[in-house]
């Protein structure tokens, strides 16, 4: 395991090897450092749960389950932690990358995946451009059957009282019993709506998002701090999760994710597979998220 660190005049990150995940993303400011990322504890032994930021590979979310069929040959799913008895957000953020490039102002790590169902290698670049910080997956296909592929990045946002969200929306899923995304619906609930910016409600949530355009932007204004995010092509789901204190010990809503995915959770059931795309052997899928720093002042 190893930790990596790109930084210029205006922004700073840092890598982990350990899931391919973030630890730190901060806007340098003549008064201090300010995150843009939950600030997650920088060593070689933060698993990317606690972390900053992790990626989605070869798709994000749950699968109803843990079956689905696919050109008529039905598979199966194992569940990949102990907390959840589904197969989770693919396998990349639980195991070990390995650094291909290491330059000034650029990363480039790789995780090849070669049992179970899904056998895939994946490249994950981070790349410093003045205030920006931009990402990109890269996945193929290194089985011998036609498979669904997504990808996708579950990013842990700073929370504070005053923090705000904008990304449209034309409708949500439900979630159901075990976590499972449910019925779609268009009539989001108000505190739910974030076409136009608004604060994070202070309760439960864990819903995707249906219709969105790829743009986000959150703000602090107690910091006079914004950050833009824009996916390249345009995601058309995103997720938002809210934990709760009832849920997870110690939680003092001090975070939210807000994680956009190529295609819908539990696409592999439905008809259209809900943005997933059907990679034959030797095939790929590209995905970038540009997390931009602005300041407000």
């Amino acid at each position: 395991m190893s930790l990596l660190k790109l930084t210029n005049a205006q922004i700073s990150l840092t890598v982990s090897s350990r899931g391919g995940s973030i630890l730190q993303l901060v806007a340098h400011h003549p008064t201090g450092d300010q995150p843009l990322l939950r600030p997650a504890v920088v060593s070689e032994e933060t698993p990317a749960s606690a972390s900053g930021c992790f990626p989605l590979v070869p798709f994000g979310n749950r699968v109803e389950g843990n079956q689905f069929e696919c050109n008529g040959t039905r598979y199966s799913l194992a569940p990949n932690t102990e907390c959840d008895s589904h197969y989770l957000h693919g396998d990349g953020w639980l195991n070990e990358w390995q650094c291909l490039e290491h330059g000034s102002q650029h990363i480039l790590l790789e995780y090849v995946h070669a049992q179970g169902v899904y056998h895939y290698r994946v490249q994950q670049r981070f790349e410093l451009e003045d205030c920006r910080v931009l990402l990109t997956l890269n996945v193929t296909n290194l089985g011998k059957n036609a498979m669904p592929f997504g990808l996708g990045w579950h990013p842990f946002f700073p929370l504070e009282a005053d923090t705000q969200l904008q990304a449209e929306a034309s409708g949500y899923w439900q979630e159901e019993a075990q976590w499972l995304a449910g019925a779609h619906r268009a009539d989001i609930p108000a505190d739910l709506c974030f076409s136009t910016a608004q604060p994070l409600p202070r309760r439960w949530v864990n819903n995707g998002f249906s219709g969105w355009n790829g743009q986000a932007t959150i703000t602090w204004p107690q910091h006079q701090q914004q950050l833009r995010l824009v996916t390249e092509p345009a995601c058309p789901v995103y997720f938002v999760f809210v934990s709760d204190p009832a849920f997870e010990e110690g939680y003092c809503f001090d975070f939210f994710c807000f994680e956009p995915m190529s295609h819908a959770a539990n696409g592999h059931h439905m008809s259209d597979l809900g943005g997933l795309k059907i990679l034959q052997p030797q095939g790929s899928l590209s995905q970038r998220m540009t997390l931009s720093a602005e300041n407000m002042a």
